[in-house]
């Protein structure tokens, strides 16, 4: 069974730095492409970014370039999302998701992370 587990969320500054981590387990991760994706307050699911298998392609929104950086280790079965310069605008529920650009699935989604921007 797939298990995603999201951490590292809070409440920031504009301007602030956050990284986000996404515990994996029940695949084998490191065959696997994996995806940032958030939901902001009544608004429908963005793709933020994806990294693949083995963490040397890389995808980001437009929204996300220059100031977000996905990265994973897959020793440790684990994908983050570094990001910096936030905007209030960035304000929203975090999931990491199995699967690339194009293939991620809500259905993998765990309880997310909240990341709030504000002053």
């Amino acid at each position: 069974e797939v298990q995603l587990v999201e951490s590292g969320g809070g409440m920031v500054q504009p301007g602030g730095s956050l990284r986000l981590s996404c515990a994996a387990s029940g695949f084998t991760f490191s065959s696997a492409a994996m995806t940032w994706v958030r939901q902001a307050p009544g608004k429908g699911l963005e793709w933020v970014s994806s990294i693949g298998a083995d963490g040397v392609d890389t995808e980001y929104a437009d929204s996300a370039k220059g100031r977000f950086t996905i990265s994973r280790d897959n020793a440790k079965n684990t994908v983050y999302l570094q990001m910096s310069s936030l905007k209030p605008e960035d304000t929203a529920l975090y999931y990491c998701s199995r699967g690339g650009a194009l293939t991620w699935s809500r259905a993998y989604f765990g309880q997310g992370a909240q990341v709030t921007v504000s002053s």
